[in-house]
């Protein structure tokens, strides 16, 4: 009861990220980790930890939030046959791998490199989000060669930074000439190969930072988890259901104005 009378504020902002992130997440189609990773690395700063630990934390954190959202999400776009298992069948081992190097070097490097990498990923979707084109760059996915190249890329920088696999695989995909819908359904298994394996290495071989906040293990902080976690798998159906009502196109928008924003603001901490 201590803790939390001495930590409410935290809790409620983590509480808050949680309902935002699913809620954003239904609208929008976005990952929630987009979401998590920037507000989880302020709300850190703000108790005290260094930048450096704050990242690291965020990061491992986010990952381990995806686990239990993708598996609700693959059940739903699984219901409406938008999860092509064909491609994934072609691109786990990929991801994976990538994955694996992703989340091993998220243990052995600093902070920084993962806000400056956030930051600069953050500001190339946002700027997608508003400027991207309707029709694809590309008339079919490239050959195994190239798919392989993609996925791994794909599973590397995703655990690196704490997305799963929305952020980068919709926009590799329908560039791609990619149904859009069939693209947002298999970017939610995307997300559960990248979030399960990476979250488990950065628990397991992360080292905890000195400063890191109360609860955390390795890199996961589980604090955040337990309070992130039920409201983004409860609000992401409210956010669904929103998009029947509501200009999600506009909505969009909207959020990618704000998310270069942060992705601004975290590439200024790191180069200032």
């Amino acid at each position: 009861m201590s803790f939390i009378m001495e930590n409410y504020s935290m809790l409620l902002a983590m509480m808050g990220t949680g309902v935002v992130a699913g809620v954003l997440a239904g609208l929008l189609g976005v990952g929630g980790g987009i979401v998590i990773v920037p507000v989880l690395f302020f709300i850190y700063q703000g108790l005290g930890v260094a930048a450096d630990s704050a990242m690291l934390v965020a990061t491992a954190t986010s990952l381990a939030t995806i686990i239990p959202t993708s598996i609700s999400s693959i059940r739903s776009h699984h219901a409406k046959g938008n999860v092509d298992f064909a491609l994934l069948k072609h691109w786990g081992v990929f991801i994976f791998a990538g994955v694996l190097v992703g989340s091993v070097t998220v243990t052995m490097v600093e902070g920084s490199l993962l806000t400056l990498l956030f930051g600069i990923i953050a500001t190339l979707s946002a700027l997608n989000m508003l400027l991207g084109r309707k029709d694809a760059f590309f008339q079919s996915l490239p050959g195994k060669a190239g798919q392989g190249a993609i996925a791994t890329g794909i599973g590397f920088f995703s655990s690196m930074i704490g997305i799963g696999g929305g952020t980068l695989t919709v926009p590799t995909l329908t560039f791609c000439n990619y149904p859009a819908h069939r693209a947002v359904g298999t970017a939610a298994a995307v997300g559960l190969i990248i979030s399960l394996p990476g979250a488990l290495t950065m628990l397991v071989m992360g080292e905890r930072p000195v400063d890191a906040p109360f609860g955390t293990v390795g890199l996961v902080n589980l604090i955040g988890f337990a309070f992130i976690v039920p409201l983004t798998v409860l609000f992401a159906p409210v956010g669904a259901g929103l998009a029947n009502r509501l200009d999600a196109a506009k909505l969009k928008k909207v959020f990618a104005v704000v998310l270069i924003f942060t992705g601004l603001r975290m590439l200024y901490q790191v180069l200032a």
